[in-house]
């Protein structure tokens, strides 16, 4: 017995062991970043309060005990420094759930002031913590304060579309103006699902529909369209409805990008050089140019129907990558390249007589339906109707992308929450 209790001493004494187990200490602060940058980007829904606090306050304490043990070794004083500034946005942004803040706050704390850190790192350490929080919440609540209003909203009605892809919700809300309606959809597929806990991500909601006085009889419908049928309704709405997309998807859908390109915003002067009045106010394609008029422009057509630059400056030559002498092409140019062309010719006041660029838009009717299936509209999707009006259509929701899952961009607005 005692030499079984000498061997496990020993194990635990020994350095080796406590470097292995710290590594547990930094999963801990892993998992504490992850909840930091969840609580930046989504919005937290918990479904039991308590199975979440029994959770989290066992798995702290586990983390505890493990960074106690560990409390000398480089990693875990690393993390005793890390932990606190992590949880100063999950503290801004999920202040309501006592049950996550609460066992982390408490593990963050000890394990600082229990660190083998040096006692004058801890308290510098230990003031900027202190300082961050302050102020920090200072600055939120005091910035949040200026977007409080004095409406009151209501929720009417919420659900999930047939096919599941989108949530809605209508609003009622009551103001000095009499009020209005608004109806809000978001995806439904962008969730992450844990235990107990789903994370919605922030500003995904978009207002479909909005009709002021406030709405007292509301009727609405979820139908399923075919890709074709949402095509030719749309179309006998309107033949000028006009599809944007990005210079690769022009190039896929047959497109050449000298196709593209056109001359905008130019001075009424220049205008008149080139044959044209004050009122030629729209932009001109390039291919509608004759070939002097293109030269007043300081571009040059070639046989295949490619534009250049006549007499290129350095810094363009730069940018495309070429020499003096060869053939500077509109397609060689970043968009800073395009700007450098810009101010080639301006006014005495800096400003570019004319601006070219690529236009990357196409009419709805002049799409086939294959060529919608390539720029990723659904095969058929889901179709709401408000009191008879179609205010949601998915095609459109998919074709001029509305959400944006992937991308995670800082803003104010993700302060809104």
């Amino acid at each position: 017995m005692i030499l079984s209790e000498v061997i496990m001493k020993a194990f635990f004494d020994n350095v080796w062991t406590k470097r292995v187990v710290s590594v547990l200490g930094v999963l801990y602060t892993v998992c504490v970043c992850y909840l930091c940058y969840y609580s930046i980007f989504y919005n937290i829904h918990v479904e039991s309060v308590s199975s979440v606090c029994l959770i989290v306050s066992a798995v702290s304490l586990i983390a505890l005990v493990v960074m106690l043990y560990t409390r000398k070794q480089i990693l875990t004083r690393i993390c005793s420094f890390i932990i606190l500034p992590a949880m100063l946005p999950v503290v801004l942004m999920y202040f309501d759930h006592k049950e996550i803040l609460i066992p982390v706050i408490a593990v963050g704390v000890i394990i600082l002031l229990l660190s083998g850190a040096g006692e004058g790192a801890k308290t510098a350490i230990g003031t900027v913590i202190l300082l961050l929080f302050i102020f920090g919440a200072l600055g939120y609540f005091l910035f949040t304060s200026f977007f409080v209003t004095t409406s009151k909203e209501t929720l009417y009605d919420s659900g999930v579309s047939p096919s599941g892809m989108y949530r809605y919700r209508i609003v009622n809300t009551e103001d000095s103006s009499r009020g209005s309606t608004a109806v809000y959809i978001e995806p439904n597929y962008a969730d992450v699902t844990y235990p107990f806990v789903t994370f919605t991500l922030k500003n995904m909601e978009r207002v479909v529909y909005s009709e002021r006085p406030m709405c007292e009889n509301i009727q609405i419908s979820w139908a399923t369209q075919t890709r074709q049928q949402v095509t030719n309704d749309l179309n006998a709405i309107s033949d000028k409805i006009a599809v944007h997309v990005t210079g690769p998807e022009m190039a896929s859908l047959g497109y050449r990008f000298d196709s593209t390109l056109e001359v905008s915003d130019v001075n009424v002067y220049e205008l008149l050089e080139i044959g044209k009045t004050a009122r030629d106010v729209d932009s001109i394609k390039l291919d509608d140019l004759s070939d002097e008029q293109l030269a007043h422009f300081a571009i040059s057509r070639d046989s295949s129907g490619r534009y250049s630059i006549i007499d290129p400056t350095d810094e363009i030559l730069v940018d495309a990558g070429k020499s003096r002498g060869e053939k500077v092409y509109f397609s060689d140019l970043s968009a800073n390249g395009f700007d450098l062309y810009s101010h080639m010719n301006t006014t005495r006041w800096g400003e570019p007589l004319w601006i070219v660029s690529a236009n990357n838009t196409v009419y709805l009717k002049d799409l086939s339906d294959a060529q919608l299936a390539q720029l990723g509209v659904s095969e058929s999707g889901d179709i709401l109707t408000f009191n008879g009006k179609v205010c949601f259509r998915y095609y459109v929701a998919e074709l001029e992308d509305y959400y944006d899952t992937e991308s995670r961009r800082l803003s104010i607005d993700l302060l809104n929450t």
